[in-house]
């Protein structure tokens, strides 16, 4: 259960710095730091969504398009931002340069949230890990 709400973290903890650096590096990505439950939102909702979204996609492009099986992070990502930035409230907007911004913050927001989530679990889990491997070793010596 612990494992379970670890990486129930890891996934909103992604998710917020995917937003964040968007925030920090594309002009028409605005955070609303006013509201900071506004923030807060955006990050449930938006990890919410990618953690539906993305197996559904998976499946309908596996049965329809599986050419497009391979840009699934990024597409299941631009839905749900383009979910949370129509949320009043979610304290997430995206502006000008429109074009650009709605390009690149698909492709920034996935692939900190991907590098997040692969590294994050090594840094919080590290311990659990090697409590593991240290019972497997043990029991394997014995």
């Amino acid at each position: 259960m612990i494992t379970f709400l670890i990486r129930a973290f890891i996934f909103l903890a992604s998710a917020a710095l995917g937003l964040l650096v968007a925030d920090l590096l594309l002009p028409g990505f605005r955070i609303d730091w006013s509201n900071w439950w506004g923030f807060v939102l955006a990050i449930v909702i938006f990890a919410t969504l990618q953690s539906v979204l993305s197996p559904w996609i998976a499946t309908v492009a596996r049965r329809n398009a599986p050419a497009l099986l391979g840009g699934i992070g990024i597409f299941s990502t631009l839905i749900a931002l383009v979910i949370v930035v129509l949320i009043p409230g979610a304290g997430l907007t995206i502006g000008q340069p429109f074009l650009l911004t709605w390009v690149l913050a698909p492709v920034i927001v996935w692939l900190v949230t991907a590098l997040a989530t692969l590294f994050l679990p090594m840094l919080l889990l590290k311990k659990r890990l090697d409590e593991r491997r240290d019972k497997k070793a043990g029991a394997a010596g014995a």
